[in-house]
């Protein structure tokens, strides 16, 4: 099992993915042909089930881009399932305290660390492994687990949460972080911004990986000259409305 958004991350590499809306394997395909490190298939907010995530994974094999998945919830079927079709990460909505964080482990890692329930599915081979001990050993090395950060108990929390083995880092959502403390769409305001900074701090200090979105460049420009390891970057359908509004509103 590979998992080359992890490989660049041990590497010290910052990188860059983006959320995927679009709906195609060719989308996921040509995210992958424009040189991004990654996309995350977004089951909270997108429609789409498991058997149509499996189809965008293999595209994204296809093309050397990591493919992520933001699970709805963390609840055992909706890890496992993902993980059974190959993502090589679930970053997980709405995290509040240590005790979720520890069943989201329990679900996402093979024993020793966790109780993920073995099947030969897709993320195996189909079983075609040399021994099952070293594919639990691989699989629990290889697929990153990126709570999310963007609830008030999740910033109280948060070094109980990083302090977790088996997470990998935290994803932090301005959005909902922003809502959350009262001030909804208001990212820039310096209260907001203190508390990634609080977040990203403690990421530091439990050597833990640390993800943000931006909507744009320019602030992921600025969130990793701050320290981040990495940015997701806007929507790829919401930049193929930019980028074709652009068109349409050129001079004629």
């Amino acid at each position: 099992m590979d998992n080359l958004l992890k490989d660049m991350l041990e590497q010290n590499k910052k990188t860059v993915g983006t959320f995927f809306s679009m709906g195609s394997s060719e989308a996921v395909e040509a995210l992958g042909i424009a040189g991004m490190d990654y996309v995350i298939l977004d089951k909270e907010h997108g429609p789409y089930g498991v058997e149509t995530v499996q189809q965008y994974i293999r595209a994204a094999e296809r093309r050397n881009i990591t493919p992520l998945v933001r699970v709805k919830d963390f609840t055992r079927p909706s890890i496992l399932k993902v993980l059974d079709v190959g993502a090589r990460g679930i970053i997980i909505p709405m995290i509040r305290s240590k005790k979720e964080v520890e069943k989201v482990v329990e679900f996402a890692k093979y024993y020793p660390q966790g109780r993920r329930g073995v099947a030969f599915t897709r993320s195996s081979s189909y079983g075609d492994v040399k021994s099952l001990e070293d594919y639990f050993k691989e699989a629990n090395e290889k697929t990153l687990v990126l709570p999310q950060c963007e609830t008030r108990e999740c910033v109280e929390n948060i070094h109980d949460i990083l302090n977790t083995e088996g997470v990998d880092g935290i994803f932090i959502g301005p959005y909902d972080l922003s809502q959350a403390f009262g001030k909804p769409g208001r990212v820039s305001d310096p209260e907001i911004q203190d508390i990634i900074d609080k977040v990203l701090a403690a990421c530091k200090e439990h050597n833990k990986y640390s993800f943000i979105y931006a909507p744009d460049k320019e602030t992921a420009s600025d969130y990793f000259k701050r320290g981040f390891d990495s940015v997701a970057i806007g929507m790829d359908i919401l930049l193929y409305i930019e980028t074709f509004r652009d068109i349409a509103n050129m001079p004629r």
